[in-house]
């Protein structure tokens, strides 16, 4: 194990945040000075899907990660309305404000972290906390409204195609809308099995293990119940002024690369990366995503540094 690997295995700093009456479970890799950036993991994840990436990181900045409402050793909700996308960008801004509210952060997130960060990014009142935003496999469900209802209304061959075959891929979001049928699964051993299924959907070998598998899978289905159908029939128009890095997995099962063709119209201030990944390989195997994230926040922040001088 080379130095900075055994450097990070060092156990974070703990600290709870509460947000609406609900605690949070944060923790904080600290680097007194550098710049802090925040990560949110997805489903059925925790915090410790990215400790792949901290350890690459760490070195260079301070790092935040939390666990989401429900999810590790975060505090579950009573009602389905305290997942909706509305809440979940009030808690991402507790946790900004409790552990970064003299400075600007990094957001990076996947999956439904990515979603629900989408929230946050596009709120007038929260985009200052920001200084740039890295989106890993997780549209704005807004958006994804507004590409479904051009495609669906165009009636060109290819842009239905394109409609049918995000439908096919999004297969899994109907089953979660089932009652009980999802939890069950968990409660049966999904959790026992979902080191195998990635690796044979994903061929991923090397993600953190999670004590907390079965709960974060039965409570996360939540997040969709709470906020798809709600959010695609009834799209709101939601745009962004914070620099985005978008990276698109372009092996991605679950998340089509055409899902973003229009994102410039949202965020102005987008620069896309495609790579040749699937949903979850760059967290298993993070070298790749550290260098961009390195080097599109420190692009940002000499930028930062200058006009500060000017």
């Amino acid at each position: 194990m080379n130095a900075p690997l055994q450097r990070h295995a060092l156990p974070p700093q703990q600290v709870c945040v509460h947000s609406d009456g609900l605690r949070l479970q944060a923790y904080i890799w600290d680097k007194t000075g550098a710049p802090t950036l925040l990560l949110v993991h997805g489903y059925p994840d925790n915090h410790e899907i990215w400790l792949p990436l901290v350890r690459e990181l760490a070195t260079d900045y301070r790092i935040v990660a939390y666990d989401v409402r429900g999810c590790g050793a975060s505090q579950v909700p009573k009602r389905l309305r305290d997942y909706r996308l509305e809440q979940l960008a009030r808690d991402l801004e507790a946790v900004l404000r409790a552990t970064s509210a003299d400075r600007p952060v990094h957001l990076v997130a996947h999956d439904w972290g990515s979603i629900q960060s989408w929230e946050a990014v596009t709120e007038p009142r929260i985009q200052p906390l920001l200084a740039s935003y890295t989106s890993i496999s997780g549209p704005c469900l807004d958006h994804v409204g507004h590409w479904m209802r051009e495609r669906l209304t165009l009636r060109r061959p290819k842009a239905l195609l394109q409609a049918l075959g995000q439908l096919l891929s999004s297969w899994y979001i109907a089953f979660f809308h089932t009652p009980l049928l999802p939890e069950l699964c968990w409660r049966l051993g999904l959790d026992r099995a979902w080191p195998w299924l990635l690796r044979r959907l994903e061929g991923i070998r090397n993600l953190p293990a999670s004590r907390t598998q079965s709960a974060d899978g039965m409570r996360g289905v939540q997040l969709y119940r709470a906020n798809f159908i709600r959010s695609l029939l009834r799209p709101r128009n939601r745009s962004t002024r914070v620099p985005l890095q978008l990276i698109v997995p372009l092996n991605d099962r679950f998340v089509r690369p055409q899902l973003f063709d229009d994102l410039q119209h949202w965020a102005p201030l987008l620069s896309r990366r495609e790579v040749r990944a699937g949903h979850w390989q760059l967290l298993a195997e993070p070298t790749d995503l550290a260098s961009w994230v390195r080097e599109y926040v420190n692009e940002l922040e000499q930028a930062r540094s200058r006009e500060a001088r000017t």
